[in-house]
Protein backbone atom coordinates (compact mmCIF):
# COMPACT_ATOMS: atom_id res chain seq x y z
CA UNK A 1 0.00 0.00 0.00
CA UNK A 2 1.62 3.13 -0.90
CA UNK A 3 1.87 6.44 1.17
CA UNK A 4 -0.97 8.27 -1.00
CA UNK A 5 -3.64 5.53 -0.30
CA UNK A 6 -2.89 5.00 3.45
CA UNK A 7 -3.22 9.07 3.56
CA UNK A 8 -6.77 8.68 1.90
CA UNK A 9 -7.65 5.47 4.49
CA UNK A 10 -6.75 7.77 7.46
CA UNK A 11 -8.90 11.08 6.13
CA UNK A 12 -11.47 8.40 5.35
CA UNK A 13 -11.50 7.31 9.10
CA UNK A 14 -11.26 10.79 10.36
CA UNK A 15 -14.12 11.97 8.84
CA UNK A 16 -16.16 9.01 10.12
CA UNK A 17 -14.79 9.64 12.96
CA UNK A 18 -16.07 13.25 13.17
CA UNK A 19 -19.66 12.03 12.14
CA UNK A 20 -19.80 9.58 15.54
CA UNK A 21 -18.66 11.94 17.57
CA UNK A 22 -21.18 14.70 15.78
CA UNK A 23 -23.73 12.49 16.33
CA UNK A 24 -22.67 11.92 20.18
CA UNK A 25 -23.26 15.55 20.89
CA UNK A 26 -26.55 15.67 18.97
CA UNK A 27 -28.05 12.58 20.90
CA UNK A 28 -26.40 13.96 24.60
CA UNK A 29 -28.12 17.45 23.82
CA UNK A 30 -31.34 15.76 22.91
CA UNK A 31 -32.94 15.10 26.01
CA UNK A 32 -32.64 18.32 27.62
CA UNK A 33 -34.75 19.50 24.59
CA UNK A 34 -37.03 17.08 24.03
CA UNK A 35 -37.61 17.14 27.50
CA UNK A 36 -39.05 20.65 27.41
CA UNK A 37 -40.67 20.06 23.76
CA UNK A 38 -42.42 17.25 24.95
CA UNK A 39 -44.29 18.42 28.08
CA UNK A 40 -46.27 17.37 29.42
CA UNK A 41 -46.73 14.10 27.50
CA UNK A 42 -49.35 12.77 30.24
CA UNK A 43 -51.60 13.81 32.98
CA UNK A 44 -49.97 16.28 35.22
CA UNK A 45 -51.57 16.16 39.20
CA UNK A 46 -51.65 19.33 41.36
CA UNK A 47 -51.26 18.40 44.88
CA UNK A 48 -53.92 20.09 47.41
CA UNK A 49 -52.73 20.98 51.09
CA UNK A 50 -56.28 21.25 52.20
CA UNK A 51 -59.68 19.05 52.00
CA UNK A 52 -62.43 20.61 49.10
CA UNK A 53 -63.96 23.56 49.59
CA UNK A 54 -62.39 26.74 50.23
CA UNK A 55 -59.23 29.41 48.68
CA UNK A 56 -56.64 26.83 48.29
CA UNK A 57 -58.63 24.44 46.74
CA UNK A 58 -61.17 26.50 44.46
CA UNK A 59 -57.31 28.25 43.19
CA UNK A 60 -56.13 24.45 41.82
CA UNK A 61 -59.19 23.50 40.41
CA UNK A 62 -59.39 26.94 38.46
CA UNK A 63 -55.58 26.79 37.06
CA UNK A 64 -56.63 22.85 36.55
CA UNK A 65 -59.30 23.76 33.78
CA UNK A 66 -57.91 26.31 31.88
CA UNK A 67 -53.95 24.62 32.54
CA UNK A 68 -55.71 21.42 30.71
CA UNK A 69 -56.89 23.50 27.40
CA UNK A 70 -53.30 24.77 27.60
CA UNK A 71 -50.79 21.75 27.53
CA UNK A 72 -53.61 19.07 25.87
CA UNK A 73 -53.05 16.63 28.41
CA UNK A 74 -55.12 16.18 31.84
CA UNK A 75 -54.55 18.22 35.08
CA UNK A 76 -55.88 16.20 38.14
CA UNK A 77 -56.40 17.94 41.38
CA UNK A 78 -55.61 15.76 44.06
CA UNK A 79 -56.49 17.38 47.95
CA UNK A 80 -54.16 15.90 50.70
CA UNK A 81 -55.36 17.57 53.92
CA UNK A 82 -54.09 17.31 57.42
CA UNK A 83 -51.06 18.08 59.58
CA UNK A 84 -51.60 21.66 58.94
CA UNK A 85 -50.30 20.84 55.53
CA UNK A 86 -47.37 19.03 56.37
CA UNK A 87 -49.12 15.54 54.21
CA UNK A 88 -49.13 17.12 51.24
CA UNK A 89 -45.75 18.66 51.45
CA UNK A 90 -43.93 16.06 52.50
CA UNK A 91 -45.73 13.70 49.59
CA UNK A 92 -44.94 16.31 46.88
CA UNK A 93 -41.35 16.83 48.38
CA UNK A 94 -40.41 13.02 47.97
CA UNK A 95 -42.08 12.74 44.46
CA UNK A 96 -40.13 12.19 41.54
CA UNK A 97 -39.48 15.87 40.38
CA UNK A 98 -40.46 15.14 36.58
CA UNK A 99 -42.79 18.02 36.54
CA UNK A 100 -45.66 15.54 36.79
CA UNK A 101 -46.11 16.46 40.54
CA UNK A 102 -47.00 19.57 41.47
CA UNK A 103 -47.76 21.33 44.75
CA UNK A 104 -50.63 23.92 45.18
CA UNK A 105 -48.97 25.49 47.91
CA UNK A 106 -50.87 27.73 50.26
CA UNK A 107 -48.47 30.95 51.35
CA UNK A 108 -49.33 30.19 55.35
CA UNK A 109 -48.17 26.79 55.18
CA UNK A 110 -45.44 27.44 52.76
CA UNK A 111 -44.27 30.15 55.27
CA UNK A 112 -45.44 30.15 58.57
CA UNK A 113 -45.46 26.25 59.54
CA UNK A 114 -40.82 26.53 58.72
CA UNK A 115 -41.36 29.54 61.82
CA UNK A 116 -43.75 27.34 64.23
CA UNK A 117 -43.06 23.52 63.60
CA UNK A 118 -39.15 22.19 64.81
CA UNK A 119 -38.59 19.18 62.49
CA UNK A 120 -40.67 19.79 59.83
CA UNK A 121 -40.79 16.41 57.39
CA UNK A 122 -39.97 18.92 54.65
CA UNK A 123 -38.21 22.16 54.18
CA UNK A 124 -38.96 24.88 51.91
CA UNK A 125 -35.28 23.43 50.07
CA UNK A 126 -37.35 20.34 49.23
CA UNK A 127 -39.32 22.83 46.09
CA UNK A 128 -38.64 25.16 43.46
CA UNK A 129 -41.15 28.04 43.03
CA UNK A 130 -42.87 28.21 39.32
CA UNK A 131 -45.66 30.32 39.07
CA UNK A 132 -47.47 32.68 41.74
CA UNK A 133 -51.51 32.11 40.46
CA UNK A 134 -53.81 33.42 43.19
CA UNK A 135 -54.21 36.03 45.95
CA UNK A 136 -57.15 36.88 48.48
CA UNK A 137 -57.61 38.94 51.28
CA UNK A 138 -59.29 37.70 54.05
CA UNK A 139 -62.83 38.33 55.63
CA UNK A 140 -64.23 38.73 58.94
CA UNK A 141 -67.17 36.45 59.69
CA UNK A 142 -69.44 35.52 62.36
CA UNK A 143 -72.42 33.15 63.07
CA UNK A 144 -75.90 35.15 62.85
CA UNK A 145 -76.19 34.25 66.41
CA UNK A 146 -73.61 36.41 67.65
CA UNK A 147 -75.05 39.74 68.59
CA UNK A 148 -73.04 42.00 66.42
CA UNK A 149 -73.29 43.70 63.12
CA UNK A 150 -70.26 45.75 62.72
CA UNK A 151 -66.31 45.52 63.51
CA UNK A 152 -66.46 48.09 65.98
CA UNK A 153 -69.39 46.41 67.80
CA UNK A 154 -67.79 43.03 67.52
CA UNK A 155 -64.62 44.19 69.04
CA UNK A 156 -66.75 45.42 72.23
CA UNK A 157 -68.72 41.96 72.76
CA UNK A 158 -65.05 40.45 72.11
CA UNK A 159 -63.71 42.76 75.42
CA UNK A 160 -67.35 42.55 77.58
CA UNK A 161 -66.84 38.68 77.24
CA UNK A 162 -63.91 37.44 76.91
CA UNK A 163 -62.97 34.00 76.01
CA UNK A 164 -66.79 33.25 75.58
CA UNK A 165 -66.38 32.92 71.78
CA UNK A 166 -64.36 30.34 69.69
CA UNK A 167 -62.59 30.68 66.46
CA UNK A 168 -62.41 28.75 63.31
CA UNK A 169 -59.15 27.90 61.93
CA UNK A 170 -57.74 26.20 58.79
CA UNK A 171 -55.73 24.48 61.07
CA UNK A 172 -52.78 25.20 63.37
CA UNK A 173 -50.23 27.51 61.11
CA UNK A 174 -53.03 28.42 58.59
CA UNK A 175 -53.39 32.15 57.70
CA UNK A 176 -56.81 32.26 59.52
CA UNK A 177 -55.09 31.06 62.83
CA UNK A 178 -52.38 33.45 62.55
CA UNK A 179 -54.42 36.17 61.24
CA UNK A 180 -56.80 35.45 63.78
CA UNK A 181 -54.05 35.78 66.83
CA UNK A 182 -52.86 39.01 65.05
CA UNK A 183 -56.24 40.65 65.30
CA UNK A 184 -56.59 39.39 69.41
CA UNK A 185 -53.51 41.14 69.60
CA UNK A 186 -54.21 44.10 68.01
CA UNK A 187 -58.04 44.44 69.37
CA UNK A 188 -56.44 43.37 72.73
CA UNK A 189 -59.39 40.27 72.80
CA UNK A 190 -59.31 36.94 74.05
CA UNK A 191 -61.38 33.88 71.97
CA UNK A 192 -60.60 30.33 72.08
CA UNK A 193 -58.69 28.49 68.86
CA UNK A 194 -60.61 25.82 67.20
CA UNK A 195 -58.57 24.36 64.64
CA UNK A 196 -59.70 22.11 61.63
CA UNK A 197 -58.67 20.49 58.55
CA UNK A 198 -59.23 22.97 55.31
CA UNK A 199 -62.21 25.61 55.04
CA UNK A 200 -64.59 23.39 54.34
CA UNK A 201 -65.14 21.78 57.40
CA UNK A 202 -64.23 24.98 59.41
CA UNK A 203 -67.30 26.30 57.33
CA UNK A 204 -70.08 24.04 58.41
CA UNK A 205 -69.09 24.33 62.44
CA UNK A 206 -69.10 28.02 61.69
CA UNK A 207 -72.76 27.45 59.93
CA UNK A 208 -74.31 25.54 62.86
CA UNK A 209 -72.96 27.65 65.82
CA UNK A 210 -70.60 25.31 66.99
CA UNK A 211 -67.98 27.97 66.40
CA UNK A 212 -68.51 31.43 66.16
CA UNK A 213 -66.20 33.24 64.37
CA UNK A 214 -63.83 32.44 61.04
CA UNK A 215 -61.66 35.05 59.70
CA UNK A 216 -60.87 33.38 56.39
CA UNK A 217 -60.39 34.48 51.88
CA UNK A 218 -64.00 35.25 50.59
CA UNK A 219 -64.41 32.07 48.40
CA UNK A 220 -64.74 29.90 51.70
CA UNK A 221 -67.66 31.69 53.14
CA UNK A 222 -68.90 34.14 50.33
CA UNK A 223 -71.79 31.91 49.30
CA UNK A 224 -73.25 31.72 52.78
CA UNK A 225 -72.50 35.58 53.43
CA UNK A 226 -74.36 36.56 50.69
CA UNK A 227 -77.62 34.11 51.81
CA UNK A 228 -77.34 35.34 55.18
CA UNK A 229 -76.14 32.34 56.43
CA UNK A 230 -73.07 34.23 58.17
CA UNK A 231 -72.22 37.83 59.03
CA UNK A 232 -69.48 39.36 57.42
CA UNK A 233 -67.87 42.24 59.51
CA UNK A 234 -65.12 44.01 57.49
CA UNK A 235 -62.42 42.35 54.54
CA UNK A 236 -58.98 42.66 55.79
CA UNK A 237 -57.68 44.46 52.57
CA UNK A 238 -56.92 47.79 51.11
CA UNK A 239 -60.06 47.65 49.04
CA UNK A 240 -63.79 46.07 49.24
CA UNK A 241 -64.04 42.46 47.66
CA UNK A 242 -66.09 43.02 44.55
CA UNK A 243 -68.73 39.71 45.63
CA UNK A 244 -69.48 41.39 49.18
CA UNK A 245 -69.64 45.16 47.48
CA UNK A 246 -70.90 46.52 51.13
CA UNK A 247 -68.66 45.18 53.57
CA UNK A 248 -66.20 47.97 54.79
CA UNK A 249 -63.11 47.24 54.43
CA UNK A 250 -61.50 46.83 58.42
CA UNK A 251 -59.64 50.56 57.74
CA UNK A 252 -63.10 51.83 57.31
CA UNK A 253 -64.66 50.03 59.72
CA UNK A 254 -62.23 51.61 62.21
CA UNK A 255 -59.58 49.33 62.31
CA UNK A 256 -56.50 51.00 60.82
CA UNK A 257 -53.40 48.38 60.31
CA UNK A 258 -54.80 45.09 60.09
CA UNK A 259 -54.69 43.63 56.85
CA UNK A 260 -54.22 40.19 55.68
CA UNK A 261 -53.52 38.69 52.32
CA UNK A 262 -52.92 34.98 51.48
CA UNK A 263 -51.35 33.75 48.23
CA UNK A 264 -51.85 30.27 45.80
CA UNK A 265 -48.06 29.29 44.05
CA UNK A 266 -47.21 26.51 42.18
CA UNK A 267 -44.33 24.61 43.45
CA UNK A 268 -42.32 21.64 41.78
CA UNK A 269 -39.62 19.47 43.87
CA UNK A 270 -36.39 20.31 43.85
CA UNK A 271 -34.23 18.78 40.99
CA UNK A 272 -37.00 19.17 38.55
CA UNK A 273 -35.17 20.44 35.46
CA UNK A 274 -35.26 24.14 34.49
CA UNK A 275 -36.04 23.62 31.29
CA UNK A 276 -39.66 22.14 32.56
CA UNK A 277 -40.13 24.66 35.49
CA UNK A 278 -39.67 27.36 33.09
CA UNK A 279 -42.10 25.69 30.03
CA UNK A 280 -44.57 24.47 32.70
CA UNK A 281 -44.79 28.65 34.29
CA UNK A 282 -45.02 29.72 30.67
CA UNK A 283 -47.98 27.49 30.29
CA UNK A 284 -49.23 28.67 33.71
CA UNK A 285 -49.12 32.37 32.72
CA UNK A 286 -51.15 31.51 29.34
CA UNK A 287 -53.96 29.83 31.25
CA UNK A 288 -54.64 32.57 33.76
CA UNK A 289 -54.90 34.30 30.65
CA UNK A 290 -57.69 33.13 29.42
CA UNK A 291 -60.74 34.96 29.84
CA UNK A 292 -62.89 31.88 31.14
CA UNK A 293 -60.58 31.88 33.49
CA UNK A 294 -60.87 35.22 34.72
CA UNK A 295 -64.54 34.62 35.01
CA UNK A 296 -64.45 31.47 37.14
CA UNK A 297 -62.05 32.97 39.36
CA UNK A 298 -64.62 36.54 40.23
CA UNK A 299 -67.27 33.74 40.09
CA UNK A 300 -64.84 32.82 43.36
CA UNK A 301 -63.73 35.26 44.77
CA UNK A 302 -60.57 34.82 43.78
CA UNK A 303 -58.09 37.20 42.93
CA UNK A 304 -55.24 36.35 39.95
CA UNK A 305 -51.77 37.17 40.08
CA UNK A 306 -49.07 35.80 37.94
CA UNK A 307 -45.57 35.47 38.89
CA UNK A 308 -42.64 33.92 37.13
CA UNK A 309 -40.30 31.55 39.18
CA UNK A 310 -37.57 34.01 40.00
CA UNK A 311 -40.02 36.65 41.41
CA UNK A 312 -42.05 33.80 43.71
CA UNK A 313 -38.66 32.58 45.20
CA UNK A 314 -38.02 36.39 46.42
CA UNK A 315 -42.44 36.61 47.51
CA UNK A 316 -41.17 33.57 49.45
CA UNK A 317 -37.84 35.05 51.21
CA UNK A 318 -39.76 38.23 51.79
CA UNK A 319 -42.71 36.56 53.39
CA UNK A 320 -40.79 33.98 55.47
CA UNK A 321 -38.70 36.92 57.19
CA UNK A 322 -42.11 39.09 57.64
CA UNK A 323 -43.79 36.24 59.28
CA UNK A 324 -40.96 34.95 61.17
CA UNK A 325 -41.44 38.69 63.20
CA UNK A 326 -44.89 38.26 63.14
CA UNK A 327 -45.10 34.91 64.91
CA UNK A 328 -42.55 36.19 67.48
CA UNK A 329 -44.04 39.26 68.18
CA UNK A 330 -47.54 37.76 68.98
CA UNK A 331 -46.22 34.88 70.43
CA UNK A 332 -48.19 32.43 68.22
CA UNK A 333 -47.31 28.43 68.63
CA UNK A 334 -48.74 25.97 66.54
CA UNK A 335 -50.85 24.59 69.10
CA UNK A 336 -54.44 25.66 70.17
CA UNK A 337 -55.48 28.47 72.09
Amino acid sequence: MNVTTKMRMLRGLGAVSGMGTLLSLVLACAPASVSAEAYPSRPVTLIVPNPPGGFVDSSARILSDSLAKIVGQGVVVENKGGGSGNVAYQFVARAKPDGYTLLNSYSAYHVGNPNLTPNLPWSQKDFVPVALITVATNVITVHPSVPVNTLPEFIAYLKAHPGKLSYASQGNGSLSHIGTEMFKMKTQTSMVHIPYRGSGPAVNDVMAGEVQVFITTPPSVMAQVNTGKLKALAIAGKTRHPGMPTVPTTAEAGLKGFELEAWIGIFAPAGTPPDIVNTLSGQIKQALELPETKTRADVAGVDLRYLPPAALGELVRTDTEFWAKTIKTAGITNEPK
